[in-house]
């Protein structure tokens, strides 16, 4: 079998055009998933003259830059010499990847071709050849392909354990390096959740499937890639580079100290409503107790719970803004994410309080308009519906024969509780203009997700005597479904045998057969009258519920929505990867003068394509991102939020009508919480001034 080796090239290292004095060494990965498979990740190149004046030793600055890498590239591969890159003027007709000859001998300087290095960099080749891997790589500058890539390397022989390997199959694929802000490669969706739960038992061929070693081979060699930037950064820091003049221009300096003045100014208003907000914490507290705030709890729950929310975002803004750590930024990937989280909560805030303060404006403007009309809609819904539904009821509806008795005293008990309810709803409506403003002002200040959850909680006050009058028509209704059912078990002699959730057998007696025959024909025939109030009652309980859970399902949608990601979509999708692709250009074998250059991409799976053939070959391609739709970015996060609630919530609802349950009124999100902050002043104050320096640093 022979070998394989792919070597992923930075494309930026083949745009400039190269010196033919002396040679560059390669730094990167080495990733071996066999014995016969190799890939190598080059990273960056670094000339001679720059390790003339290490301080320290080679092996201890890639000691360092590989503690900064990330956990698993860590486990998986180190960072080091990859090999020397030097100029090929040697030979100017010399077909494109060809090999040099191979040698029986021990790696020695002379006979492979590698060129003696002077000193201590002559030893660390020697330490990194011993250990396993060496390539010698040549650059011929009269060599080019196409218009992207200036000239291409070419691949001298590799030193693969031991042997001097100068024929293999090779896989030149050439990348962009990924840049923050800019783009990087990723296998898998960003947001991607488990849908579907796994079974408890999985086959065979499932786990074999997951770890199928050229998947993480494939994996590392793109968080290698991902981890570049930070690994050239990181290491040419280590070898002392000069800081720029810019950081002490008086332009730079004076910038920094308005900045200071800034985060001095915001720090301090931060901690200003930090204190407002801890006194009015305990001031709550204290009053947990009293019959009073418990009655407000449960009549303004949602106002309470979304409160919460928007108190503990704004006091919560310093922690996403403080830095991760250098372990965020070691890979393009990593730093991308934490970026994302760390900007996700600010601007779900000022889209909120956009919103709101949109919204709010105009309906303080139309506020006087907004409360007449608001008015006039609930007398037209009493007196039209409600009202005129339960006279309708008592008489003839549709047809049906009622119990006009029964009819008679549901009909009156329900236009009496809705008097008495009007009665009181005129009184209110002389101040309701104050309660308009009220909301709009809320908006303006905390968003429009506050006002939505107190409306919510103002329909299900307003519409109080709808839901108890369902409620009582509805035990009504119940029972004696109930009552029926347990009677027609009687004649047909089961029971139900409550311990072990069956049916039995069971022998009545005459007396409870007679007596079971008399309950059940009246229960029967004052059925219908039951189930028509009760159905008029369910439809408009059910009504104003739909109405608080589409409100309700707002408030979810603007808390959960990405808006930092979609507007970084619309300006740059490149950096929402989704899978990768290669685009094939040409192929070579050895000993054939022609290529052929495939110009149509191809998807990974086939470029990774065995050439049969018992001569080596070349394969040229440029590695190639997929990327998100902006629908897959938003639907993960209004999947994690509803969590498959509507579904359950029908079901549920549907049982609740037919047997006379409670029907629930919200659909019971998992909104965004956070436990209450309690820190002393001069701590929080300190916090927020920090995390907006770290924003001007970075």
């Amino acid at each position: 079998m022979g070998r394989r080796c792919r070597l992923w090239w930075p494309k930026q290292l083949s745009l400039s055009k190269p010196s033919f004095s002396g040679s560059n060494f390669l730094l990167g990965w080495f990733v071996s998933s066999s014995s016969s498979s190799l890939d190598v990740v080059i990273a960056f190149a670094c000339t001679e003259l720059a390790f003339s004046d290490l301080q320290t030793s080679l092996q201890g600055i890639l000691h360092d830059t590989n503690g900064k890498m990330p956990v698993l590239l860590q486990d998986r591969s180190k960072l080091c010499l990859l090999g020397q890159f030097a100029s090929d003027v040697g030979s100017r007709n010399a077909k494109l990847f060809e090999v040099g000859t191979e040698e029986d001998d021990q790696c020695q300087s002379s006979s492979c071709g590698c060129h003696k290095l002077s000193g201590s960099l002559e030893q660390c080749r020697q330490i990194f050849v011993g250990n396993g891997y060496w390539i010698q790589m040549l650059r011929d500058p009269h060599q080019q392909f196409g218009k992207d890539i200036t000239w291409i390397p070419k691949l001298n022989h590799i030193h693969w354990n031991g042997e001097i390997v100068s024929r293999c199959d090779v896989h030149l694929i050439f990348y962009d390096t990924p840049t923050y802000g800019a783009h990087h490669f990723s296998l898998r969706l960003w947001n991607s959740l488990d849908q579907v739960k796994a079974p408890l038992r999985k086959p065979k061929w499932v786990h074999e499937l997951h770890q199928k070693q050229p998947l993480l081979v494939l994996d590392t060699v793109i968080l290698a890639i991902n981890s570049v930037s930070a690994a050239d950064k990181i290491f040419k820091g280590c070898l002392g580079a000069k800081k720029s003049f810019l950081r002490f221009s008086i332009i730079y300096m004076f910038l920094g100290f308005t900045w200071q003045l800034f985060s001095v100014l915001v720090a301090s208003l931060s901690t200003l409503f930090y204190v407002i907000l801890q006194f009015l914490y305990r001031l709550l507290n204290y009053a947990s107790d009293s019959w009073a705030y418990i009655i407000l709890v449960k009549v303004f729950s949602s106002a309470r719970i979304n409160m919460r929310i928007r108190f503990s975002q704004i006091l919560y803004w310093p922690i996403f803004l403080q830095d991760n750590g250098m372990r965020s930024q070691s890979s393009v990937e990593y730093a991308e994410k934490a970026a994302l989280l760390k900007h996700s909560m600010w601007s779900s805030l000022a889209v909120d309080v956009l919103l709101g303060n949109l919204i709010g404006l105009a309906l303080l403007y139309h506020a006087e308009s907004a409360c007449i009309g608001v008015l006039k809609f609930s007398s037209d819904i009493t007196n039209e519906l409600l009202r005129s539904g339960c006279v309708w009821l008592m008489g003839v509806p549709a047809g049906f024969k009622l119990n006009t008795e029964l009819a008679g005293i549901l009909g009156m008990i329900s236009l009496t509780a809705i008097q008495i309810w009007s009665t009181i709803w005129i009184f209110l409506g002389f101040h309701f203009l104050y309660v308009i403003r009220g909301l709009a002002i809320s908006g303006i200040i905390f968003g429009l997700t506050l006002p939505a959850a107190l409306i919510i909680d103002l329909i299900a006050l307003v519409t109080v005597h709808v839901s108890t009058l369902h409620w009582l028509i509805s035990l009504l209704y119940s029972t004696q479904i109930q009552a029926l059912a347990a009677l027609w078990r009687l004649f047909r002699g089961r029971k139900w045998n409550p311990l072990r959730q069956r049916l039995d057998s069971y022998d009545y007696t005459v007396k409870q057969h007679i007596v079971g025959s008399l309950l059940f024909t009246p229960l029967l025939l004052l059925l219908p009258t039951t189930s028509v109030f009760y159905i008029f009652f369910t439809m408009m309980n059910t009504t104003i519920s739909l109405i608080c859970m589409l409100i309700e399902v707002s408030i979810c949608i603007i808390h959960a929505t990405p808006y930092i990601k979609v507007f970084l979509w619309l300006v740059r999708p490149r950096r929402f990867p989704s899978g990768i692709w290669f685009e094939i250009k040409s192929v070579w074998s050895q000993g054939i003068d022609s290529c052929e250059d495939i110009d149509s991409p191809v998807s990974n799976m086939q470029s990774e394509q065995d050439i049969t053939e018992e001569k080596s070959s070349v394969v040229v391609s440029f590695l190639h991102s997929n990327f998100l739709s902006v629908g897959q970015i938003i639907l993960p996060h209004y999947t994690k939020v509803l969590s498959g609630k509507p579904r359950t919530l029908l079901a549920t609802a549907a049982y609740g009508v037919l047997t006379g349950r409670r029907i629930p009124s919200t659909i019971g999100n998992d909104l965004p919480t956070f436990p209450w902050m309690l820190i002393p002043c001069k701590e929080y104050w300190r916090l927020c001034y920090d995390s907006i320096l770290e924003c001007y640093k970075t």
